[in-house]
């Protein structure tokens, strides 16, 4: 953990520029509270103090570079494998508050994890927990990037840790590597191109342009996170929540897409899957599947579940089709 004091000037530039060019994409409620993310003491009055906090949440027993050359494979972001960390890490934070309650008497204070508008990179690296890497995620030299990150808005005066320092170099491993090009630039990420936005925020049809590009990545994206040489040091976690779940790492693209709706809910329960919702879990498989190397059982899948499929998943599973029956005919 760290502290830092309610000056984020600093960031108001980049977050304007970010939004005037509509880098945001449909997240439109990145664009409201503007306020209320620069100055803390708006959002909880008498806020004098941010305690920022880091939790790792790699595990060891998940190897990621071959689930992304295993084409036929689900590829789900390591984060969301396990439990959702909102309300685990959000009721840690608030545990610590009453212990630390117990020792100073009462005070103010209110948790966040993803939660409101909360500058929490700006805020976390201004408290020493890292510097925000050109990928516009938090990376620390003994941490690299494999963690979550929330706070508590308190009224206690503490005293304020050092800011980090950025330690990139001329390193572009990340933007190199991003499969659409998303981060256009050092520090700026187009969310509109991001993976990660297209399969969980986005709740419309997925460009034409970019699905080849998005692989067998059906929730999220962690490329820019796999090569950067920080996370080298990253440590694994030994909170067994993060641990996968009903197999996760393991599935194939066909394993989920014969999930039925009362499957998806029942699998996804207390897991940050659920917010794509069923629709969209089956318009990114239909992608993944149509990226996957022809297989008469993939066609045979699409073909059953299309007739009962909504409008938006029937527009991707006949793309997925097309491009199997492309692959077959390259075959013959």
């Amino acid at each position: 953990m760290g502290v830092s004091d309610l000056d984020l000037g600093a960031h108001r530039a980049h977050l304007k520029s970010w939004l005037r060019k509509h880098f945001h994409g449909d997240m439109h409620y990145m664009a409201q509270n503007v306020d209320k993310r620069f100055y803390p003491e708006q959002l909880v009055p008498n806020t004098v103090r941010v305690l920022s906090f880091r939790m790792n949440y790699l595990a060891d027993d998940v190897v990621l570079r071959e689930r992304l050359t295993t084409p036929n494979q689900a590829y789900i972001s390591r984060y969301a494998l396990g439990r959702d960390y909102h309300k685990m890490m959000r009721k840690r934070l608030t545990q610590l508050a009453k212990r630390i309650e117990q020792s100073v008497g009462p005070f103010g204070y209110r948790a966040f994890v993803d939660s409101a508008p909360v500058l929490e990179k700006a805020m976390a690296e201004k408290a020493g927990l890292g510097w925000i890497g050109k990928h516009t995620l938090l990376l620390d030299r003994q941490a690299g990037s494999w963690f979550f990150l929330g706070e508590l808005f308190t009224n206690l005066p503490l005293a304020v840790d050092n800011a980090s320092t950025a330690h990139c170099g001329s390193c572009t491993a990340c933007i190199d590597i991003c499969p659409t090009q998303a981060i256009v630039g050092p520090y700026q990420l187009d969310a509109r191109r991001c993976i990660s936005y297209l399969t969980i925020e986005q709740r419309g049809a997925i460009p034409l342009s970019l699905r080849e590009a998005i692989g067998n990545r059906v929730f999220g994206c962690d490329d820019c996170q796999i090569i950067c040489p920080w996370n080298k040091f990253a440590k694994p976690t030994g909170e067994k929540d993060f641990s996968p779940r009903h197999l996760l790492d393991q599935a194939t693209l066909l394993d989920l897409f014969e999930w039925d709706r009362e499957t998806f809910l029942k699998n996804t329960e207390g897991s940050a899957i659920r917010r794509t919702g069923y629709d969209g879990w089956l318009r990114n498989l239909a992608v993944g599947l149509g990226n996957a190397p022809y297989d008469r059982c993939i066609v045979e899948s699409l073909t059953r579940k299309r007739p009962a499929a909504s409008g938006l998943v029937k527009e991707h599973i006949d793309w997925a089709i097309q491009q199997q029956n492309m692959k077959q005919q390259k075959q013959h």
